[in-house]
């Protein structure tokens, strides 16, 4: 869509039922992020809860969502390498490689994140 085309209300409601396409599926197609999807059902609203004030409920439970959103930009990337490159080449594996770098270094973010916030009070 060209940047200078009106977006309205029915634009909006186009990109949310793309987006609810994208997590359908993420969760149909990816064993690991169901896993993180139910982390996040558990560790959310204990985040929520363990948080004091709002920037902490926001670092707590922004940092889960973070992975999620990278685990699903991950596996895009996997499906265009799959698809573009089917056979084992050493830049698709690179590709591939870094995108799961990416989730990880993620999940180092929540550790970090929980750890420095609830660990303070321990």
């Amino acid at each position: 869509m060209p940047s200078n085309v009106p977006r309205g209300p029915r634009e909006i409601g186009k990109a949310f039922v793309w987006s609810m396409k994208g997590l359908r599926a993420g969760w149909r197609n990816e064993a690991s992020f169901r896993l993180e999807v139910c982390l996040c059902v558990i560790l959310l609203p204990l985040g929520v809860w363990l948080g004091q004030g709002a920037a902490e409920k926001a670092l707590l439970g922004g940092s889960l969502l973070l992975v999620l959103a990278l685990e699903l930009l991950n596996s895009a990337l996997e499906a265009v390498v799959d698809h573009v490159c089917p056979d084992i080449h050493p830049f698709a594996e690179r590709a591939k490689d870094l995108g799961s770098a990416a989730v990880f270094v993620g999940m180092l973010a929540v550790l970090l994140t929980w750890g420095l916030i609830l660990g303070a009070r321990w």
